[in-house]
This record gives C-alpha cells, structure tokens and sequence, in this order.
C-alpha cells in the first residue's frame, strides 16, 4: 500500500502546474503519529510555514512533540484546490519511558503530501508523508532514521484568498 501511495503521488507531481493557494491560514488537527494540534501560514503564493505540537502513548511509552516546517505548495491541474507540497522542517520530542530513562531527541523531518481545500466549506484536509532523521536519542527512541511518520489533517480555514 504505501508503495502505491508513493508512486501514485509521484505520478501525480508530474502532471503539476502552478497556481496560488486556497487560504491564507488554518487550525486542525493532525491525526496519526502523533496526534496533534496544527497551525498552517502561507507566507507567499506557495510557501507555508507550519507549527503543529502533539502526544502519543503507546506501551509503556509517550511522548510529547512540537514541531516546525516550511512547505512549498504547487497545484495540481486539472483539479481546482488540490496541490501537492514538499518541504522540511524540524522536531523536539520529549521521550518518558517506563522501563528506562526518558530522553529528548531532535529530529529533521522532511515532508510530501497532498492538500485539498473544499469548495464553500472552510475546510482544508491532507495527508503526508513525513521522514525523519532523529540526530540523537537512544536506541530505540528517538534514534536514527525513521520512515513510518505521516498523518492526515482536518483544517479550519481562517482566512481565505479572494484573488482565486
């Protein structure tokens, strides 16, 4: 399945064009690893920065995040609002362990996704990709390359481009 999805979202990069972006800010939620509260900023016609901070638990582990990236948008033609968007960033979680000593770790997070804006409805949804290379941390959280992050998103616009 997710060489599917990679492939089809590459396929997709292909047949792209370049427009300007459906709204100029939005708040949501990102659901997936981890859940988390997002805040998305275009900042030019296709750049957005994007602050999102979260939390997860699972097995005798949690862990708080915050995270930030910067995202180039491109449309995609012929569907009116969707885009894909690629870009990088950077996340600070704080790891509590049960069996261990917590940690904090530092990772680059790069990103690739799909975006849609829906028609008359104040609602942006996506879903990404989102590898990261943790640069310390101990072994087994918060260490090395990890390739299973990406999460979908539920927005609510806050302010539209009327220029579109």
């Amino acid at each position: 399945m997710k060489k599917f999805i990679l492939s089809s979202v590459c396929f997709i990069i292909f047949l792209a064009g370049v427009q300007s972006q459906d709204f100029n800010s939005a708040i949501g939620l990102r659901i997936g690893y981890p859940l988390s509260l997002t805040y998305k900023k275009f900042i030019s016609e296709e750049n957005a920065i994007e602050a999102y901070a979260g939390y997860r638990n699972f097995f005798g582990a949690s862990y708080f995040s915050f995270s930030g990236a910067f995202q180039i948008h491109k449309d995609l033609d012929p569907i009116d609002r969707l885009q894909y968007y690629y870009g990088a960033g950077a996340s600070v979680i704080k790891w509590n362990v049960d069996f261990g000593d917590g940690n904090t770790s530092i990772g680059i997070n790069g990103y690739l996704g799909l975006s849609y804006t829906l028609e008359n409805t104040p609602v942006n949804v996506s879903v990404d990709w989102i590898p990261t290379l943790f640069i310390n941390g101990q072994s087994g959280f918060g260490n090395g390359f990890s390739g299973s992050y990406g999460t979908f998103a539920v927005r609510y616009v806050l302010g539209s481009d009327t220029s579109n």
